[in-house]
């Protein structure tokens, strides 16, 4: 696999992904040992050469010989196509790279959110995008809701089956019900809470896609998936708790979460 000589790139050590898919750049030789730096901790040569904000949303590639520097999705082709030739072809196909630099941008701009780091000092964030946000918050709660709708059929026993669009509306309505109480409590940090807690959830959906699995294979007492339903449930309120702790949120975000989901099941039990 040919290295990429010559190339630094700077990615956000606050975020675990970046961490780990630039990590595995050098592992595999793509980079040299030295090809990778912390934007946080960029070098003072190279400072000049980069806009250090759009460095923060999108990964820089900085050539240490021509000064050349390329962001987001063209510097993770500038490497890939490097080491792989035959996705050259590929990455200059102009329909495939603004797809990939779309979807390239709905997890950078969205990062913070599905996989969050404590905050270190006075670091640089990303700049917040309002229509990412909205869009993740949409592809999570769409995604969710149609695994539990399918989940659903393996808990008739234990919870009534209700319409088709009952968990779309729960779901939502947790949205809802959780913005409306943190614009009250802490406004500023309205869309990075809702971020987490539809990860949260999407998180927990995909959770339960083994035990639809395991149902569809074997024939399993219904008392195994309310039990693993509630496991499932048991640890998202776990991850909640922790991210509540990141956003410096206390408990109150916790129990609203808890009373909603109370509520919901009384409302489900009853009618």
């Amino acid at each position: 696999m040919k290295t990429l000589n010559h190339h630094v790139i700077l990615f956000d050590n606050e975020c675990p992904m970046c961490y780990a898919y630039t990590k595995a750049f050098v592992k595999v030789g793509m980079l040299p040992n030295n090809g990778r730096e912390a934007y946080q901790n960029m070098p003072t040569e190279i400072c000049p050469l980069v806009n250090q904000q759009r460095a923060a949303n999108e990964i820089a590639l900085v050539n240490t010989e021509t000064g050349e520097v390329t962001y987001g999705i063209q510097s993770l082709f500038k490497i890939i196509s490097n080491a792989i030739p035959i996705f050259k072809p590929l990455f200059t196909f102009e329909p495939f790279v603004w797809i990939m630099s779309k979807v390239y941008a709905f997890v950078s701009y969205n990062r913070k959110v599905i996989i969050p780091a404590e905050i270190k000092g006075n670091s640089l964030q990303p700049t917040f995008k309002i229509h990412y946000r909205i869009a993740y918050l949409l592809l999570t709660w769409l995604a969710t809701s149609y695994i539990l709708t399918k989940y659903a059929y393996l808990l008739t026993d234990f919870v009534p089956l209700g319409s088709h669009y009952r968990e779309y509306f729960i779901c939502g309505g947790q949205m809802i019900f959780q913005g409306i109480i943190i614009s009250f409590y802490r406004k500023d940090k309205l869309w990075d809470y809702l971020g987490n807690m539809m990860t949260i959830s999407f998180a927990g959906s995909l959770l339960l896609i083994p035990a639809l699995f395991v149902a569809n294979h074997f024939n399993l007492a219904p008392l195994f998936f309310i039990l693993y339903f509630l496991a499932v449930a048991g640890l998202m309120l776990l991850e909640h708790i922790r991210r509540s702790k990141l956003l410096k949120l206390g408990w109150i975000m916790s129990i609203t979460w808890i009373v909603y989901r109370l509520i919901i099941l009384e409302l489900i039990l009853s009618l």
